[in-house]
């Protein structure tokens, strides 16, 4: 009987958990864009675009991504994503010339704080407002 009531517990508990995401891509707010264009500005390899793909739950946005398209370009991946609060943009893409990297860039006091991770290179380095403060290679 325990073990029933604990199912029929855990059943319930679930299901009152459970959100609905859905996406739209749509322009993106003056927020996103102006957290871009800011970042576009030190750090020109991450690309500005009006368009996003938003990710409601409950109506509220909890992420926001960019699509791209790749023909004609150097890379074989490109992803962009924005965290809410607009306070920062997460990147990740690949191309024969860079190899694989990855990071974020994120606003602080006014200032565009770079953090890249490159495989190809084996290397860390953190930038702030588009000059390089810190390198090392692993």
């Amino acid at each position: 009987m325990k073990k029933y009531l604990l199912l029929l517990a855990v059943l319930f508990t679930s299901i009152s958990f459970a959100q609905t995401i859905t996406s739209k891509q749509e322009e993106a707010s003056v927020e996103q864009y102006e957290l871009l264009k800011k970042v576009n500005q030190y750090y020109p390899d991450i690309t500005l675009s009006k368009s996003v793909t938003n990710f409601y739950a409950d109506g509220k946005i909890i992420d926001s991504q960019q699509d791209f398209d790749l023909r004609g370009t150097k890379f074989s991946s490109y992803k962009l994503g924005i965290e809410p609060g607009n306070k920062k943009v997460k990147f990740d893409y690949t191309s024969s010339e860079a190899g694989h990297v990855y990071g974020d860039v994120s606003i602080f006091n006014g200032n565009a704080l770079r953090t890249t991770f490159n495989e190809k290179n084996n290397q860390i380095d953190v930038s702030l407002n588009g000059k390089s403060v810190y390198l090392k290679k692993l």
